[in-house]
């Protein structure tokens, strides 16, 4: 049996199994009907056709090991704090380990992991002469600016008025926070990205009411008011032929029963989504099959069978067909889980990170190759970073963390947001092992992207509730900065 086919079936059977179920299935494909004569629908390529892709570092990233102070003094405070590796369960790398960044970022290094995402940040190796790479560094959910005062105020009870997000250190609760970019809690439970979606959809998108496409099942963050979010895997679309042969024989005989009609409405109901939905996946995995999907000079670039690459080589064929599919417009959600290594850091961590950075190099270069690299702004999200103190062998869950922004539009090389204090007790750490206080909001982040992306200044605060409270939409100015004007 292929890789090919046991892992679509493997995927299949964990959305079968918990991850989504049949009525989930149906619910996030009712919005989303492909129509055939997109593809006669000249939409045109270049810097009216956009993607953001989300790659979701699930279970908490230890990112202050991705970003690592170089420059000797903060070097030494970054060792003190999270002890010597053999020392007392420390977790700190070793400064000639580091792949030290240049120019203006010199003082810090990345992970030795990080061999390619060094690359696209200095400009060098195979991204000779183009910085595609940035950090965002000292960042997590806020409602309002924080500072240590405050929060101490607050958890001790004597403000308990500030702002706070609900329930901090929580995997759900922050996951859903990144995603929804409402840490106070909202009773309606729509996604920044779906948000945007109901906004730019029928604006820029043909024959498709969701622009959302998800490589990790059901998710908040592309769910909107009127949009959902369309299930794929990274071998194509979930449609019944994806099983065995035994399997296909069912389903001929399923798909004659959506044929019929029922005098029960609510059969019928259910007979007409049913197909409604299998109709739009055939029709995405015929794209996806298509000659248009051939990724060329770029395919051999995802000849390894790491699972998270090709994830990401779907990424760029479902890019790379946007005009057959009827979509200016796209985001796509990945996660790649993994990272609350409470027992062990090191190991683990240095072999999630190589994954995680040969399947970014290689859709970085797959876009260059492909003309496609000024359209497409990849980010990473996680649900919280760690404590800068090693519980012995691993760390726990904090607050603040570092992210990463990549792609074409990206002024790479660069950090933005101020690198805190990680002596444990300082500035920004409220206890419990070194939990910091972001002094970037995630909104800030989005609104960078969202910008580039096409929601107007007047929008901003409809996709993104709090963003007044860290940036004036209409002063002018940019939330971050890395994005090129």
């Amino acid at each position: 049996m292929s890789l090919k086919t046991t892992s679509r079936r493997s995927f299949i059977q964990q959305l079968g199994c918990g991850a989504m179920s049949t009525s989930a299935l149906l619910n996030t494909l009712l919005n989303l009907k492909l129509a055939n004569s997109a593809a006669a629908n000249d939409l045109g390529t270049g810097p009216d056709c956009k993607a953001l892709v989300c790659i979701f570092l699930g279970g908490g990233c230890d990112s202050f090991q991705m970003l690592v102070p170089w420059e000797q003094t903060k070097y030494n405070t970054y060792a003190a704090t999270r002890g010597t590796i053999g020392v007392e369960g420390g977790v700190a790398l070793g400064r000639d380990t580091l792949l030290r960044l240049d120019g203006a970022s010199a003082d810090f290094g990345f992970h030795p992991s990080m061999v390619g995402m060094h690359q696209m940040a200095t400009g060098t190796g195979d991204f000779a002469g183009k910085r595609r790479l940035a950090t965002v560094t000292n960042i997590g959910t806020l409602v309002a600016p924080t500072t240590k005062a405050q929060y101490l105020a607050w958890e001790n009870g004597s403000n308990s008025s500030l702002p706070i997000p609900r329930a901090l250190f929580s995997h759900s609760d922050q996951t859903e926070q990144w995603q929804t970019a409402i840490p106070q809690g909202a009773t309606e439970l729509t996604g920044w990205a779906g948000r945007a979606a109901d906004i730019l959809n029928s604006a820029y998108n043909t024959g498709a009411t969701s622009m959302g496409i998800s490589l990790a099942g059901n998710n908040t963050l592309q769910v909107g008011r009127n949009s959902s979010q369309f299930v794929i895997t990274p071998y194509g679309s979930l449609t019944f032929d994806d099983y065995s042969a035994t399997h296909q024989r069912k389903n001929v005989a399923l798909r004659s029963t959506l044929q019929q009609q029922y005098a029960n409405l609510l059969n019928q109901g259910f007979a007409n989504l049913t197909k409604s939905s299998d109709d739009a996946q055939l029709n995405f995995q015929a794209q996806f099959n298509s000659a248009g999907a051939n990724l060329g000079a770029a395919a051999p670039l995802f000849t390894s069978n790491n699972y998270l690459i090709q994830t990401m080589k779907a990424v760029l064929q479902s890019i790379k067909i946007r005009t057959s599919l009827g979509l200016r417009r796209q985001t796509f959600f990945v996660n790649w889980g993994n990272w609350d290594m409470h027992g062990d850091l090191l190991v683990p961590q240095a072999n999630e990170l190589s994954q995680l950075d040969a399947a970014l190099t290689a859709f970085q270069k797959g876009l260059e190759l492909l003309g496609l690299a000024n359209d497409v702004v990849t980010f990473t999200a996680s649900d919280f970073g760690r404590t800068l103190r090693s519980n012995g062998s691993g760390t726990d869950h904090a607050w603040s963390g570092n992210a990463f922004v990549m792609g074409g539009p990206v002024d790479g090389g660069k950090i933005f947001g101020t690198f805190p204090d990680l002596t444990l007790d300082g500035p920004q750490d409220v206890g419990y092992g070194g939990r910091l206080i972001p002094t970037v909001s995630i909104d800030v982040y989005f609104a960078e992207m969202l910008r580039w992306f096409g929601v107007s200044n007047t929008n901003m605060a409809s996709v993104l509730p709090n963003i007044a409270n860290f940036w004036n939409p209409l002063s002018g100015t940019a939330p971050l900065g890395f994005i090129k004007p």
